[in-house]
């Protein structure tokens, strides 16, 4: 592979698993087709094409500076592959403008990546001095400076408490909009020293971690609305999956991983209702695990690349065809039955 000046977290286990889709695809005598959800860099979509000469990559991405990058990475792989500008929750619209109808995978590595921590103007790192922007697409409007300068004491909180799980939410958005009367929020390092100042730092505690990164997360993720596009994006790469196919999350924080679990169980679980006595097929789990639950990486991977420290990875695949919307009605329609059937 050429040389690349990011190194893609636990790349051969994502290639694994995704293996079991180009399997399955092939068995049916189709080509398989790939989703990377996360284009980034191109490191993991480098992987896939190279370990997999048959099959076809689709790459998205919501910053068109990764799709240069990855487009100049992966231009050597001809038709095989195709990149657009779109965010996780236009994976459905994406892979009907690419001419397919199903896919064989989706690879998501969530987060940020470290080619935005690595650009200063993005203002994603607490590390450095940058403009306080943090928009994955640098075409959005909506700016972390100016969710400090307009949002509400009661929105900063919540964001603060929900998407960051800082326990000083309510003092910190009090000093945000104390300040900013007086001078508005510009530069990531103004909104860090606020942020040594207020947040009590307990003695003795020297790996804690900085005091920043759990607002920092907050904002990129109210900017990015991550959470939301990421819930959307789970369900359309479940269904965009043909039988056999495989779904592959990375996830760097408990927020994330929280979502991805709730979208795996509710395929990996009965729908039936728990005192029905016999379930029908309808109603039996459709999705299988590919992972016991999340995976994290070796201790020798996190060494050598320090993003993988956090990692989470799960994976599923598809057992049978399943239409959710009329799973859900089956299913309170076969609950309605037992409990007439025992009435009369």
């Amino acid at each position: 592979m050429a040389q690349a000046p990011h190194t893609p977290v636990l790349l051969e286990r994502c290639v694994q698993l995704l293996g079991h889709g180009v399997t399955a695809a092939e068995a049916e005598g189709i080509t398989p087709v790939i989703v990377d959800a996360t284009l980034g860099a191109g490191g993991h979509s480098e992987g896939i094409l190279e370990v997999f000469p048959q099959a076809t990559l689709i790459g998205i991405d919501r910053d068109p500076h990764a799709l240069e990058i990855a487009g100049a990475r992966l231009a050597g792989y001809g038709e095989r592959f195709e990149a657009f500008h779109a965010t996780d929750d236009e994976l459905t619209a994406v892979i009907a403008r690419a001419g397919h109808s199903a896919v064989s995978g989706v690879l998501f590595d969530l987060g940020v990546s470290s080619m935005h921590l690595d650009e200063d103007a993005r203002g994603f790192s607490y590390a450095r001095s940058a403009p306080l922007d943090m928009r994955m697409d640098p075409g959005d409007e909506l700016t972390a400076a100016q969710v400090l300068n307009t949002y509400p004491e009661a929105e900063l909180v919540r964001i603060l408490r929900d998407y960051g799980e800082e326990r000083y939410a309510r003092k910190i958005a009090r000093v945000i909009v104390a300040d900013r009367d007086e001078t508005p929020w510009e530069t990531s390092d103004q909104l860090v020293a606020m942020l040594q100042r207020v947040i009590p730092q307990p003695a003795g505690q020297r790996n804690r971690s900085h005091p920043a990164k759990r607002t920092f997360q907050a904002l990129r993720i109210e900017v990015n609305a991550e959470l939301d596009i990421l819930r959307s994006a789970l369900t359309q790469a479940l269904d965009a999956v043909h039988v056999g196919g495989v779904v592959v999350v990375e996830s760097y924080q408990s927020l994330e991983d929280t979502i991805v679990k709730r979208a795996f169980r509710a395929g990996l679980e009965s729908q039936a209702p728990a005192d029905l006595p016999v379930i029908p097929p309808e109603l039996q789990p459709w999705l299988t695990a590919l992972t016991r639950g999340a995976e994290k990486a070796a201790a020798e991977e996190i060494e050598s690349n320090p993003r993988a420290a956090s990692v989470r990875l799960r994976a599923v695949q598809k057992a049978r065809r399943t239409d959710r919307t009329k799973t859900t009605d089956r299913t309170k329609t076969a609950a309605s039955q037992m409990k007439g059937d025992r009435s009369s």
